[in-house]
């Protein structure tokens, strides 16, 4: 069953004079549980197409549609983790993981044991009373994570979660969040500019055109780096081998800013 369609997708920004597309005819399909990645310079509309999603921008022209039905009309969850952990500096780190639920006036004293949970999932017990600036820009991404996952959301997206932070960090968090989207059978639909984060998270790598915004190519990845940690994909052969295919096809595009 396709849970996620996005069916010729266009977005304008219009000024007092002028517009500018950002998106042209954008359509791709996800599958309950799978994990895209889009990739693609900057400017190319990634981080437009996760707010569309998200319904924080209307698109200008096509559907978006979850589970079939339009995304206004969906009353699934959506979890959005951005690149910085934009934690409340003032809240404990317990009170900061249940914002979630205390914006949608639930009863908090359900959700505690949860929160404690996936806080030691993640690898940190015995913070729930500690302030975000006691802890390391990786563990308040953690943290950041924990609040996305406390309210179950259906469907995650991800816009560059671990772009800030140093380069062992980020490896050690593809590998957190790839094992506990795989635990929970979460779909996905990740932002980067990172050909090998994308390839070792996802299953399926859209590259975009930019100026405005398309699908240039999709790229599957093999069945044997999908069923493998984030860590391990990238010492596989194959890892290799699609990089490079991703690496000349991006190569093409005129102001690709890859890493």
């Amino acid at each position: 069953m396709t849970f996620l369609t996005l069916d010729q997708v266009s977005h304008h920004y219009f000024s007092k004079r002028d517009y500018t597309k950002a998106l042209d005819n954008i359509s791709f399909s996800l599958k309950k549980g799978e994990f895209v990645a889009l990739l693609g310079p900057s400017g190319c509309g990634k981080s437009t197409i996760l707010s569309i999603i998200a319904g924080i921008l209307e698109n200008t022209e096509g559907n978006v549609l979850l589970e079939d039905k339009p995304i206004k009309q969906s009353q699934l969850a959506i979890g959005y983790m951005l690149q910085q952990d934009y934690l409340f500096p003032w809240k404990t780190i317990l009170d900061n993981v249940l914002i979630g639920p205390k914006i949608n006036k639930k009863p908090i004293s359900d959700f505690k044991e949860t929160a404690i949970q996936l806080l030691q999932e993640v690898g940190l017990s015995g913070v729930e009373d500690s302030y975000p600036t006691s802890l390391s820009g990786g563990m308040r991404q953690r943290v950041a994570l924990v609040r996305t996952l406390i309210n179950d959301p259906k469907i995650l997206l991800l816009d560059e979660p671990f772009s800030a932070l140093d380069y062992q960090t980020k490896l050690k968090l593809e590998d957190l969040v790839g094992r506990l989207l795989k635990n929970y059978h979460k779909t996905a639909v990740l932002v980067t500019h990172d050909i090998g984060e994308a390839i070792a998270m996802s299953d399926r790598i859209l590259v975009m055109n930019a100026n405005p915004g398309s699908i240039a190519k999709s790229f599957e990845v093999p069945i044997e780096l999908r069923q493998s940690a984030p860590l391990t994909v990238r010492k596989h052969s194959k890892y290799q081998i699609l990089f490079d295919r991703i690496w000349d096809e991006l190569d093409k595009r005129e102001g690709g800013d890859i890493q």
